[in-house]
């Protein structure tokens, strides 16, 4: 049975790293001491030790020992023992090559149908969604296939933000540009605010946090949904 969380943000304003959600990242981890960090991301241009130190001190908060899967030999293997798995934000790009270049986007994908407790934010959650086609990022590399995961049957758009009806600036809304992947794909979009997530336990998908999310569904006029509904696209 899938027992995931796909968040938008690691940070929201005014907080420290994954501090948000620390209690239903307890949760879903309660039953392993040791969760595998997916570290291919990358924001900022970070290393991968770097990325891997910080996560671990939010993981230490629960409890939990945090390793980097590029610290194995093997980590087809290690992904396979892993008992949880955590991928942290940066450039979508960036991590759906690496996973494609480590022959582990197929295997992350079963271990999750599998039941492996995963957790990811902005770019880990983008690879959960059918395609990655929907992320905000820079294609500053050239991945093999925008497919990604496919555990959750539709596409988010972590960090979404609403059009600011002050401001002087005059380019494309979110809004905009996934109308724009509408008239190419038929996939459904959840707009992912600031500090909201997704909790997913086997074919029931929450929304979780204060705010609304955002629904765009080709051919309808988006949507809001409340904190606490249950996503359904048929």
């Amino acid at each position: 049975m899938k027992n995931l969380i796909t968040a938008s943000t690691s940070t929201v304003y005014g907080g420290e790293y994954l501090d948000y959600i620390t209690d239903e990242m307890a949760e879903l981890f309660k039953d392993t001491e040791e969760v595998i960090f997916i570290p291919y991301a990358r924001p900022g241009g970070i290393s991968h030790d770097e990325y891997t130190e910080k996560a671990a001190k939010a993981f230490s908060k629960i409890g939990k020992k945090l390793v980097g899967l590029h610290t194995f030999d093997n980590p087809l293997e290690a992904l396979k023992n892993a008992k949880g798995a955590f991928t942290g934000g940066g450039n979508t790009f960036v991590l759906v090559s690496a996973l494609y270049r480590l022959e582990i986007m197929q295997p992350l994908r079963e271990a999750i149908f599998n039941g492996l407790p995963y957790m990811g934010t902005s770019a880990g959650s983008n690879i959960c969604g059918v395609s990655m086609q929907t992320t905000n990022d820079m294609p500053i590399v050239y991945p093999p296939s925008f497919k990604t995961l496919g555990v959750i049957p539709f596409n988010l758009n972590p960090h979404y933000l609403d059009p600011d009806p002050n401001s002087k600036h005059m380019g494309e809304t979110r809004e905009t540009r996934i109308a724009e992947f509408h008239t190419q794909n038929t996939i459904p979009v959840i707009g992912l605010r600031e500090g909201s997530w997704l909790r997913v336990k086997g074919d029931e998908i929450m929304l979780k946090g204060e705010l609304k999310a955002r629904v765009f569904e080709q051919g309808k006029e988006p949507y809001e949904v409340k904190s606490g509904t249950s996503l359904k696209f048929h």
